[in-house]
């Protein structure tokens, strides 16, 4: 795991107690009360964390501590559940061609159009956008479904055919899953 910086924005206070305490803690901790320096920070980070006491417009990944005061033990806490939910966040989220496939939600998206998906279609989309050559059924039927490459069974192409009328049907896409003489590929 990267480590986990946490940016004090206009907050001198908490900075100096996080500070003090700085060595028994697992973050990197630094101060910013100018937006333009702030916003240079971020940039080159991944894990990090804004906070501030009072909402800031255009700033992301900030976590607001108002209702003070409150027990340092609660508030390391709460910082370490604020990295859990942008690090669950940013995994839940895939990028595939147009498309956004969200993990969670089990939905691909584009342009506001939103399709529910199964999470079979979930893993296939996955699995496939992952290679760069075409995915032999018998390495979908092994990978994805986790049969054995020797049963005969059509599952594969059957799931394929849906996964790709469904994405027709939703986006007028008829090229995003297409078939190759060695399997199916995402191009």
């Amino acid at each position: 795991m990267s480590i986990q910086n946490i940016i004090i924005y206009k907050f001198t206070g908490l900075y100096q107690i996080l500070e003090e305490l700085g060595a028994d803690l697992n973050f990197n901790i630094t101060f910013e009360d100018r937006e333009d320096f702030l916003n240079e920070k971020v940039k080159n980070l991944n894990n990090y964390l804004i906070i501030s006491n009072k909402k800031y417009l255009d700033i992301s990944n900030q976590f607001i501590i108002d209702n003070l005061p409150i027990n340092i033990f609660k508030l390391i806490e709460k910082i370490n559940i604020e990295f859990l939910k942008l690090q669950f966040n940013s995994q839940s989220e895939v990028k595939v061609n147009n498309y956004t496939i969200d993990l969670n939600s089990r939905e691909m998206l584009s342009k506001n159009i939103k399709l529910k998906l199964t999470e079979k279609e979930i893993n296939t989309i996955t699995f496939l956008s992952k290679s760069n050559k075409p995915v032999s059924v018998d390495e979908l039927q092994e990978k994805v479904w986790s049969y054995q490459s020797d049963i005969e069974t059509h599952t594969v192409e059957t799931h394929i055919y849906r996964l790709r009328k469904k994405i027709l049907n939703t986006f007028n896409d008829n090229d995003f899953i297409t078939s190759e003489k060695n399997g199916y590929k995402i191009k």
